[in-house]
């Protein structure tokens, strides 16, 4: 099986504080790669994706960051940059090299004590991890304080995660990468079934996210919060500025297919895609690729979390 961290000039690295619990997740690209970014949710926190925009001038990403800890997470792109630099990598300014990380996070504050965030050393230790094991996926890195399925409350609320999946046509790869703390619940496309959202206790049934905010479709105001589910997409095609962006906005559809409901106004939906340049490929392919990735690499965040902070994880509902 081809993994995301097989695909040529990356490498992906976690740090986390599992007491807490929040982390981050660095993707490295220390040739550089071309990034675009499709910001969905009406509450994104974010870093460098005016940059992305295919109209401005640098085309070239050394660094994606993924983050809880909401915007004090932000911190953690200080520590990728200060590892970058020492390594010599980043846009040539002449004096130095300004390592371009883009960025963005999620909420997690609510998961256990919102006194801890990611922050400069949590980012350079996510830097030295990089590359030295395997993957790890579920309640690591980014995902560490996810959560999902918020619209009852988190004492309905059941743990979210970071997953990854990879998927080929011939010579092209394409992978995902998805931290899911998303207010809604997961679902499994193939037959819509609930796979982690929001639950009763006794007897135990889940209860439908979308429904519920239908029912309370009068009531206003900002009832809804600590969310956002946030990933890039990964490949070794030749992009653009403007093709990775419009495969960032395909890749969406794996939010859409996967999440009850996406792209709320409580949500920063944001993906980033990052093209590594090895195969020339067509665009249609590599975005139906991208949104699977994306749908495995969600399924993947929640069925491989582990259950933190007192919240209940899949992998305890299904031994039961």
């Amino acid at each position: 099986m081809v993994k995301l961290t097989d695909i040529p000039g990356i490498k992906i690295g976690h740090a986390h504080d599992l007491a807490a619990p929040t982390g981050c997740t660095v993707i490295l690209c220390p040739e550089g790669a071309t990034g675009g970014v499709d910001v969905r949710g009406g509450a994104p926190g974010t870093r460098e994706t005016d940059l992305l925009n295919p109209v401005n001038y640098v085309d070239k990403v050394h660094a994606v960051l993924l983050a809880g800890g909401s915007a004090f997470g932000l911190d953690a792109a200080a520590g990728v940059m200060q590892y970058l630099e020492e390594q010599g990598i980043g846009f040539d300014v002449g004096v130095t090299k300004v390592p371009i990380v883009a960025g963005a996070v999620l909420f997690d504050l609510t998961c256990g004590s919102y006194l801890v965030r990611p922050d400069k050393a949590m980012g350079y230790a996510a830097c030295l991890a990089a590359g030295t094991q395997a993957l790890s996926e579920g309640s690591v890195g980014a995902g560490a304080g996810a959560t999902v399925g918020k619209v009852f409350g988190l004492e309905h609320a059941m743990k979210g995660g970071i997953g990854a999946a990879c998927l080929t046509a011939g010579e092209l790869m394409v992978g995902a990468i998805v931290a899911v703390n998303c207010l809604g619940d997961v679902v499994n496309p193939a037959d819509g079934s609930i796979v982690a959202g929001a639950f009763q206790q006794e007897p135990f049934a889940f209860l439908r996210c979308e429904d519920g905010m239908l029912a309370n479709a009068e009531k206003t105001g900002s009832r809804f919060a600590g969310n956002t589910t946030i990933g890039a997409v990964v490949t070794n095609a030749v992009l653009t500025k403007a093709q990775a962006t419009k495969v960032a906005s395909m890749a969406h559809n794996g939010y859409a297919r996967t999440i009850r409901p996406a792209h709320t106004l409580f949500d920063g939906d944001t993906i980033f895609a990052i093209g590594t340049g090895q195969v020339a490929a067509d665009m249609n392919a590599i975005g139906v690729l991208a949104a699977r990735a994306v749908e495995q690499a969600v399924l993947r965040a929640v069925t491989q979390a582990t259950a933190l902070a007192g919240f209940r994880c899949y992998q305890d509902i299904s031994r039961e």
